[in-house]
């Protein structure tokens, strides 16, 4: 089957055709203006975050990911010791 139009079709149906394709357009043109602003990118962004936070802690049950927690814990707490270690040496 082919998507040509008949020879015969009238100016007006054409004209409306035309119309209709601008207003979708116009749609489309407005949605990706929307997804496009600033705030909907920060936004998307801040979501992602959350998810890739939640994903990262917690289980597909919903249960805590204690050992990440504590692995992260323990991380931020060397790092703390390390630095009050330097700061004592330096003065």
């Amino acid at each position: 089957m082919s998507d040509e139009k008949p020879a015969n079709q009238s100016i007006a149906q054409l004209q409306q055709e035309i119309e209709a394709a601008r207003g979708r357009l116009a749609v489309t043109i407005d949605e990706l203006t929307a997804k496009a602003a600033p705030r909907a990118l920060l936004q998307r962004e801040k979501d992602n975050a959350k998810a890739r936070f939640a994903a990262a802690t917690k289980t597909p049950e919903g249960d805590l990911r204690t050992e990440r927690l504590a692995a992260v814990a323990g991380a931020v707490i060397v790092v703390l010791v390390v630095r009050c270690m330097l700061r004592r040496r330096g003065h």
